[in-house]
């Protein structure tokens, strides 16, 4: 072939590669941004999302939740109005079977419960009748430790004083207000009467304070420092104990619960049972939320957490903010619900005499 002719059918390949790598590059590119605009279309047209709260007015869940509920939307596209909802009972439990089973699988209804359901599930408990692990998780505003306290006109000032005199606790639910006073009770020799039925945390307080309980059987640290600010700085209440995988930075001197294990099995058990501290305050939303639409809420929970608004706002309400992604609490929820068997048998049974004392 002459040099100076066109070598026509080579060119015609390089053509050729040249138009498909195009092609690939702007499907590429196009298809993200279709995904994008699809879910500020659907989100525009719906102008609200639910966010159901499964607690009352006023406690730390709610106080997250009404939080998040001010700058969430405008980070979604299509800036929809969160709307909060309080929906009450069985520990926040009505609140999660609902956004599970009943609210629109579709991304319009958001929900925030207690962090222990999946360990509720986990050790077999048949009043969670849903699969946690379905639950489509879009993040966790704070890593927090838990504490068990007491009123400070409680003789129960120390742990020690608990293992010597019995007081009573408010609980909420079968959750972790009735289960950290029934562990410590079995693996740690506590005298805790464990007082069941109340609606929500603030029940409990003002339990407290009307001298009806001795104590409140579990809250966070960051909802006392939220809520109640005044009575950490007026010593109003005791903190007998913390629950959390490692101690809080401001309670070095509130002892461990699952330091307080006599042997491995309980340790582990307690470990256990500390493991939802991760799981802080979940935000979920429902099972078979399309995925574009989950992808966006995880990213506008993640873009909200490092808002300057959001921040400032938060240290306003004393509430401490220390995220966790959606993914990484998915990933917890289903580790703790595949523990290893003995060490759920150990717990389960363990937690099971709350029921037994309940129906006697």
């Amino acid at each position: 072939m002459n040099r100076n002719e066109l070598p026509r059918i080579s060119f015609g390949k390089r053509l050729g590669w040249a138009t498909a790598g195009l092609l690939a590059t702007i499907t590429a590119v196009s298809g993200p941004a279709r995904a994008q605009d699809a879910v500020e279309q659907f989100y525009r047209s719906k102008n609200n999302i639910d966010l159901i709260i499964g607690f009352t007015v006023g406690g730390g869940y709610d106080a997250y939740a009404r939080l998040l509920a001010r700058y969430l939307g405008d980070q979604i596209p299509g800036k929809p109005k969160l709307v909060p909802k309080n929906m009450t009972g069985a520990g926040s439990r009505i609140a999660a079977a609902y956004i599970h089973g009943v609210a629109p699988k579709d991304g319009t209804a958001l929900g925030i419960a207690d962090q222990s359901i999946a360990l509720e599930q986990a050790l077999g408990d048949s009043g969670v009748k849903f699969d946690s692990r379905e639950l489509i998780y879009i993040g966790n505003p704070i890593v927090e430790n838990n504490v068990v306290s007491t009123w400070y006109t409680s003789p129960i000032k120390t742990i020690e004083d608990a293992r010597k005199v019995e007081s009573t606790m408010g609980a909420t639910g079968y959750n972790t207000s009735a289960q950290y006073p029934q562990v410590l009770n079995t693996m740690v020799g506590t005298k805790f009467k464990i007082i069941l039925g109340y609606p929500g945390g603030n029940e409990v307080n003002l339990a407290m304070e009307k001298g009806e309980v001795a104590g409140r059987g579990s809250n966070s640290w960051a909802s006392w420092k939220a809520t109640r600010p005044d009575w950490i700085r007026d010593k109003k209440i005791n903190l007998l104990v913390q629950i959390g995988l490692k101690k809080a930075a401001d309670l070095p001197d509130v002892p461990l619960m699952m330091d307080l294990a006599t042997n491995d099995i309980d340790r582990q058990a307690m470990r256990l049972l500390s493991a939802p501290t991760v799981i802080g305050r979940p935000f979920f939303t429902s099972p078979q939320v399309p995925a574009e639409r989950v992808k966006a809420l995880r990213a506008a929970f993640e873009a909200t957490m490092k808002l300057p608004a959001f921040l400032e706002d938060a240290q306003k309400l004393n509430l401490d903010i220390n995220p966790v992604s959606g993914e990484e609490v998915q990933k917890v929820v289903a580790d703790i619900i595949d523990a290893p068997k003995p060490v759920k048998d150990r717990l389960a049974s363990v937690l099971a005499l709350i029921e037994r004392e309940r129906s006697k």
